[in-house]
């Protein structure tokens, strides 16, 4: 059984009476057409049920309108919440999005080749796992589409990257910890990279440092996974003895302190927050729930999703911007 053809914009032409250009700018946003063209030719087009070829256009365009999001750490169940927002943002623009799931077999330069050669117009990167170093390498191609960063810091200059505020957010949860009268912090950190673009780390440490003289303890988790956080504390509390415990533990984002709550309360059977206080930081929409009532940082998504757009667009500058967010106090401390 053969495939029924297409209606082509020649066919809507001749069934308008209109030239084959005419039916080209009535579909083309801004193009100059007058009213009664325009309405005339998507009447025609309706009926016949044609839709411009948009691979055909970008011959003509130089753009696809396809962006390239490269994910690395599905584990993360804020991942899901940011891709949300992120595709529904690039679908109001018209355009969509290629997802391209990183993992041992297929690295972030291999992607990044993999989308210059399906001409996307720019490639995000959402992922948490992938060195900035290797951004810098020869092998990348001078011509590659556009880098952007999403939800974390860029330490390369020439990628702009779009976050939250490590300093002011830390600062945040820090004050609040130091007013709750927490006085033996622990850390749970995420994945390593070669940089220290996260920050949040390095301001946690530096505020208790400073204001109290401690050093605190770093619980590695190794990647944004509930499983690898109970792990990690696992780990910690088997090899210490209760008295010299931490009392609050914060955890790099909210898949981690989940995993924290569950390990803490049904293995080891403490009490969250009296002999245990727990943070974490994203706004996950689980943290809120009263299973886990946890204490986060809400990063502003939406705000982020849209600055970026805006530079993808080319209705702002291509810079790093760091956007503040909301602390939100629940039982969890």
């Amino acid at each position: 059984m053969s495939k029924p053809s297409r209606a082509t914009a020649a066919d809507v032409a001749l069934a308008a009476g209109v030239s084959k250009w005419t039916v080209t700018r009535a579909f083309t946003p801004g193009a100059s057409i007058a009213e009664h063209s325009r309405e005339r030719v998507l009447q025609e087009a309706a009926k016949l049920g044609y839709r411009p070829n948009l691979l055909a256009r970008s011959l003509t365009t130089k753009t696809t309108n396809l962006v390239a999001i490269l994910v690395d750490d599905f584990a993360n169940s804020y991942k899901l919440p940011v891709l949300e927002v992120l595709t529904q943002a690039l679908q109001a623009e018209q355009m969509a999005a290629v997802l391209i799931n990183i993992n041992q077999h297929f690295d972030h330069l291999s992607a990044i080749l993999d989308a210059d050669q399906r001409q996307v117009d720019a490639v995000i990167l959402v992922g948490t796992d992938f060195k900035d170093e290797a951004l810098k390498l020869s092998t990348l191609p001078a011509s590659r589409p556009p880098l952007y960063v999403l939800a974390r810091e860029s330490t390369i200059a020439h990628i702009p990257a779009v976050s939250c505020d490590a300093r002011i957010s830390m600062a945040a949860i820090n004050q609040h910890l130091w007013q709750r009268g927490y006085r033996r912090p622990g850390f749970m950190s995420g994945p390593r990279s070669l940089s220290t673009a996260l920050g949040r780390k390095n301001h946690f440490m530096a505020f208790w440092q400073q204001q109290a003289g401690t050093t605190v303890p770093e619980l590695a988790a190794g990647s944004y996974d509930h499983r690898a956080a109970a792990q990690a504390l696992r780990a910690y509390l088997q090899q210490t003895p209760a008295a010299e415990r931490i009392d609050v533990l914060m955890c790099e984002n909210d898949a981690l302190a989940i995993g924290v709550i569950e390990t803490a309360r049904h293995e080891f059977g403490l009490r969250v927050p009296q002999d245990l206080a727990i943070v974490g930081y994203d706004g996950d929409e689980l943290a809120a729930t009263p299973s886990f009532n946890l204490t986060s940082f809400r990063q502003p998504l939406q705000e982020m999703v849209a600055t970026l757009i805006a530079m993808l667009k080319g209705r702002s500058e291509a810079r790093s911007i760091n956007l503040p967010g909301e602390l939100i106090i629940r039982g969890s401390t």
